[in-house]
C-alpha cells in the first residue's frame, strides 16, 4: 500500500508563505507528477511529504496514518534526488546496499535486493563500479536503484533528470516509466517540465504561487485548462493570448494553441507576416505578426516554407480556442 493525503498543509518561512493550503489525495499505484515554475512550492511539498521539512499546518497522512511527526527514516518512503547523492568511495553495490545495512536487514535480503533491483535497472555490469566510472545516466539509475531495494511505500522524485543532456532525459524518462508499471507503485515526481510531467504523469499536479491551480490527468489538462496559467503551462510551445477586444469579444483573453491554428498563403481568418521560422524536422514553429492578433506561433507538422517576410494567413480551427474571464479562469 501506498496512499498519500495531504489536508490543508501549509508552510510559511517567517512571514512568507511558501504553501498556502494544499489539499490532494494519491491513491496506492498513481504516479503523480509535481509540475510548476520556480518557486511554486512542488520541491517545498515534496519534502514534507518526505519529512525533510517540518509542516506551519495541516496534515500529512500516507495509508491513513498521520505522519507529520515520524522522523523520514520510518515514514516508509525512499527518495531519489537530482544530485544522485551517491558516496564517491563506495562501489555500485554498496551504495544500493548501504541503507539496508544501516537498518540492519539481514546480508542474505540484501544481496536478493540487490540482484533485483539491478537486473530491473541493467545494473548489474556495473555492480562493482564506483560513480566516477559512471555516466550521468547510470548513477541516476543507481540512485533509483537505491530507492528501489528499500521497497517503500512511497518513491519520491525530486527533479531527477535536470542535470541529465537531452539524450539520457528520454532514456530515462522511458525506464521510469517501465519501472512504475512494473512495480505498480505509488511515485510522486517534482519537475518544471511540462513535457516530463505529460508523458509520466497518470495525474498531475499544477501549482503556482504555494497553491493548486488544477488537478488532473494530462490530456484533460491539455484539453480543458481551468484558467489562464494551467493553459500556458501545459502545453509546447505554448498557448498564443490575445487580447479579447482586438477581436471584438467580450471574454478579457482568447486563447489558441499553435497546433490548432492552419496556415494558409492565399486566404485565412488574420492576415500578417512572417518574421522567423524554426524547421525542426518532424515540425515547422512559424512566429506571424499579425495585423489583427498581434504575435502568434503555429505549429506545422512536417515541413513548411515560408520566408521572413511573406504574406501568410492564420486561421483557428473550430472549436479549438478558448476564452478567459478578467479573473483568469476559463469561460464556459
Amino acid at each position: 500500500m501506498g496512499s498519500l493525503k495531504l489536508q490543508n498543509v501549509k508552510k510559511s518561512f517567517g512571514k512568507v508563505d511558501v504553501l498556502k493550503g494544499i489539499d490532494l489525495e494519491v491513491t496506492d499505484g498513481e504516479f503523480v507528477v509535481f509540475v510548476g515554475p520556480s518557486g511554486c512550492g512542488k520541491s517545498t511539498l515534496l519534502r514534507i511529504i518526505a519529512g525533510l521539512e517540518d509542516l506551519t499546518g495541516g496534515d500529512v497522512r500516507i495509508d491513513g496514518e498521520k505522519v507529520d511527526h515520524v522522523p523520514p527514516a520510518q515514514r516508509g518512503i525512499a527518495m531519489v534526488f537530482q544530485t544522485y547523492a551517491l558516496y564517491p568511495h563506495l562501489t555500485v553495490k554498496n551504495n544500493m546496499g548501504l541503507g539496508l545495512k544501516q537498518a540492519g536487514t539481514p546480508a542474505a535480503e540484501i544481496e536478493k535486493r540487490i540482484a533485483a533491483s539491478s537486473a530491473m535497472l541493467s545494473l548489474e555490469p556495473y555492480l562493482e563500479r564506483r560513480p566516477a566510472e559512471l555516466s550521468g545516466g547510470q548513477r541516476q539509475r543507481v540512485a533509483i536503484g537505491r530507492a528501489l531495494v528499500r521497497e517503500p511505500k512511497l518513491f519520491l522524485f525530486d527533479e531527477p533528470l535536470s542535470n541529465l543532456d537531452a539524450a539520457l532525459r528520454v532514456n530515462t524518462r522511458l525506464e521510469i516509466a517501465q519501472l512504475h508499471r512494473r512495480l505498480k507503485a505509488t511515485m510522486i515526481y517534482v519537475t518544471h517540465d511540462q513535457v516530463e510531467a505529460m508523458t509520466l504523469a497518470d495525474k498531475i499536479v499544477v501549482l503556482n504561487n504555494g497553491q493548486i491551480e488544477q488537478v488532473g490527468g494530462p490530456m484533460e489538462l491539455y484539453n480543458s485548462p481551468a484558467n489562464e496559467f494551467v493553459a500556458s503551462f501545459i502545453g509546447s510551445p505554448r498557448m498564443n493570448f490575445i487580447d479579447g477586444a482586438r477581436l471584438g469579444e467580450t471574454a478579457k483573453t482568447v486563447g489558441v494553441r499553435p497546433e490548432h491554428l492552419t496556415v494558409d498563403k492565399k486566404k485565412g481568418t488574420w492576415k500578417g507576416t512572417v518574421i522567423h521560422a524554426e524547421h525542426l524536422g518532424a515540425d515547422t514553429n512559424l512566429y506571424i505578426d499579425t495585423e489583427k492578433a498581434g504575435l502568434l506561433t503555429v505549429r506545422i507538422f512536417g515541413v513548411y516554407n515560408a520566408e521572413p517576410g511573406a504574406t501568410v494567413y492564420a486561421t483557428p480551427e473550430p472549436g479549438k480556442t478558448y476564452r478567459f474571464g478578467s479573473d483568469g479562469k476559463v469561460m464556459a
